[in-house]
């Protein structure tokens, strides 16, 4: 027997993890003069890896990430809001790879050795001044109880920081894993404006971690959506610093971190831009699971769809015309669509059903959707929100 448990929660988010330091500090790169730097610190070269935005345009932050972490390796992550680095040229790039050396320099080790990750208005530069300037303040302010400054630094439309931490067990021994995140708009990650620092102590490494942490955050944080537009700038940074005296096996480490990653994806979800309900959206019935989440994923990037559940209204056809106009192939005389336990549509057909009930089913906090497609035996389900005007006047305002 396994021995394996459920994970179970810890205080401590990126720092839940012994040995891991961080902080966050206020270096004026924010105009309301808030935490905007900050730093997680391994304490030593561990192993490392990172999933990254697949956008074409991408941040000078991603681009220098994504060659100091080919070696699988990495010591500490700096991450900054106020400015995404993205589309500002070779200066940003420049101003990237000094921020390295200034980490490098404060920590004794090698500029090859720190990930940088940005978020903020895309083509505005970060103020080298005040960036570089705080570096030696982030490095000063790190410890055991830093993450909470740090998961606030690096937050812009968040109306809340996102840490979660988890200790898993089995029959082997135990580990930890803790993490942080942001994100509340700009948000469908394949991946988007998402920024995320995840740590354990498992002793897992080389292609063995890059394996777990790309399939972990393919079925967490890349199944979600606010509003179905991809940024520039997102990571999910993994650094796992093999300390654990009594490693647990390594599919209970992997319980750990979706454990963890799921719990942060969903609180990007719930506090979406002028988001009011967390949407579970469930498909089931398809050939394969690629199928499940193709679908899904087409509902979700319906704005007509989101606004209807934000209205409560349970306007059942915009459900199958968004499935219709995405890629994957299905009858539409098989399928099934229920609001929370309210079947509205049968055989592609409207059922009969009281929309007193059904609009009650969308009118809570959190809402199901289901969608059996009735061809197989696979499912998926993808977090998403409704879309309010709230949504629309954070970002028609987002830069003035």
């Amino acid at each position: 027997m396994s021995g394996r448990r459920s994970p179970v929660d810890l205080p401590g988010g990126v720092c839940a993890v012994p040995e891991i330091a961080a902080a966050g500090v206020a270096a004026g790169l924010k105009p309301s003069g808030r935490l905007d730097l900050a730093i997680v610190d391994a304490g030593r070269v561990v192993a490392a890896a990172a999933v990254q935005t697949t956008n074409q345009v991408k941040a000078a932050p991603v681009l220098l990430t994504s060659r100091h972490v080919a070696n699988g390796r990495a010591r500490a992550v700096l991450l900054n809001a106020g400015s995404a680095n993205v589309c500002t040229g070779p200066d940003g790039m420049a101003l990237a790879e000094e921020s390295t050396v200034a980490v490098g320099r404060e920590l004794g080790c090698e500029p090859a050795d720190v990930l940088v990750c940005s978020t903020g208005v895309i083509g505005v530069p970060i103020p080298r001044g005040p960036f570089l300037a705080g570096i030696p303040a982030a490095a000063a302010a790190r410890s055991r109880d830093g993450g909470s400054r740090a998961a606030k630094a690096i937050m812009t439309t968040d109306t809340f920081p996102k840490e979660a931490a988890v200790r898993v067990e089995d029959g082997t021994g135990t580990c930890v894993v803790g993490g942080m995140a942001k994100g509340a708009g700009m948000l469908e990650p394949t991946m988007a404006t998402m920024l995320a620092v995840v740590t354990t102590d498992a002793p897992v490494q080389g292609p063995v971690l890059r394996s777990c942490v790309r399939e972990v955050v393919a079925h967490t944080f890349g199944r979600v959506s606010v509003d179905a537009c991809q940024s520039t700038n997102d990571a999910v940074v993994v650094l796992a610093t093999g300390s654990a005296a009594r490693p647990p096996s390594l599919s209970a480490f992997k319980d750990g971190l979706t454990a963890v990653c799921a719990r942060l994806a969903e609180a990007l979800v719930r506090d979406g831009e002028g988001a009011r309900k967390l949407v579970r959206l469930r498909v089931t019935g398809a050939r394969s699971e690629a199928d499940a989440v193709g679908v899904a994923r087409a509902i979700a990037r319906s704005v007509l769809v989101r606004t209807a559940i934000a209205g409560a209204d349970p306007n059942w056809g915009r459900i199958l015309a968004a499935a219709g106009a995405g890629p994957v192939p299905f009858d539409p005389a098989r399928v099934a669509v229920t609001f929370g336990n309210v079947t509205v549509c049968r055989f592609g057909v409207v059922a009969s059903f009281d929309r007193g009930l059904a609009s009650r089913a969308l009118s809570g906090r959190e809402v199901t959707v289901t969608v059996d497609l009735g061809l197989g035996p696979a499912e998926a389900t993808l977090l998403t929100c409704d879309l309010t005007h709230d949504y629309v006047t954070i970002n028609a305002e987002y830069t003035t």
